[in-house]
């Protein structure tokens, strides 16, 4: 087996990620949603037949899984590591050439990354979770839940089980915008899912295809701050 971090591999993995259109396909697929070659064609502001040279390559290389349903083929992110991967490369970028944030307070706020949540509300809950409740403790790469920590996830509706059948329950993924961890893993997936079924997260109108942020904004409901603040004590505002 090839060593993923040798020069060759690593260099060609790289490049796929540089092109500036691929670039744009994959921070849009960081929403989480499986989307179009002709959705992800007016995002990187190419014609579809380039998009479509672009993610088969993305494909082939393993960053990308495609689903055929009839005619049409979605593409999503295809793995939970591809996904902290473009994360921290965000992180680093903002850190080596920093200028001002030009995306919005909202999506600095809250958003997601990938399939958990991210922002400041993440990064908030992550504080929340691991430091000072005992809800979480850590273990070797990542985290575990106390029987506590079980108790009050599951009143907010994360179905801890299907968490735990993650190959990683909990653990931490820098974030972009506030240099901080926000929680990854199975976990992070669950309470990303549950609170959007609830409706204590709305995801946010974009404001047109070239916004590589549009699909990944999210929003606290009033009925979420209530939640939040009745089950895990976390004052949102």
């Amino acid at each position: 087996m090839s060593d993923p971090t040798a020069p060759g591999p690593l260099a060609a993995t790289a490049a796929l990620m540089a092109d500036p259109a691929r670039a744009r396909m994959l921070a849009a697929m960081m929403g989480g949603e499986a989307l179009t070659a002709g959705e992800l064609a007016r995002i990187a502001g190419v014609v579809p037949a380039t998009a479509s040279g672009h993610l088969s390559r993305l494909v082939e290389g393993g960053l990308v899984a495609v689903h055929a349903q009839g005619r049409h083929r979605y593409h999503r992110l295809a793995s939970e590591e591809v996904a902290a991967v473009l994360e921290t490369l965000g992180g680093l970028s903002a850190r080596l050439a920093p200028r001002p944030w030009k995306h919005g307070d909202a999506a600095r706020e809250a958003r997601l990354c990938w399939n958990h949540l991210a922002g400041r509300l993440g990064v908030a809950l992550h504080e929340r979770l691991t430091n000072g409740t005992g809800w979480l403790t850590p273990v070797p790469g990542g985290w575990t839940a106390s029987d506590e920590g079980r108790t009050r996830l599951a009143a907010t509706g994360v179905d801890l089980d299907r968490a735990m059948a993650a190959p990683r329950f909990a653990c931490d993924c820098m974030d972009w915008s506030e240099r901080r961890a926000h929680l990854a893993g199975g976990l992070g997936r669950e309470i990303a899912t549950a609170w959007l079924d609830r409706g204590w997260l709305r995801r946010l109108p974009g404001d047109g295809d070239r916004d590589v942020l549009a699909r990944r904004r999210v929003a606290l409901t009033p009925a979420g701050r209530r939640g939040l603040r009745e089950g895990l004590g976390l004052d949102a505002a």
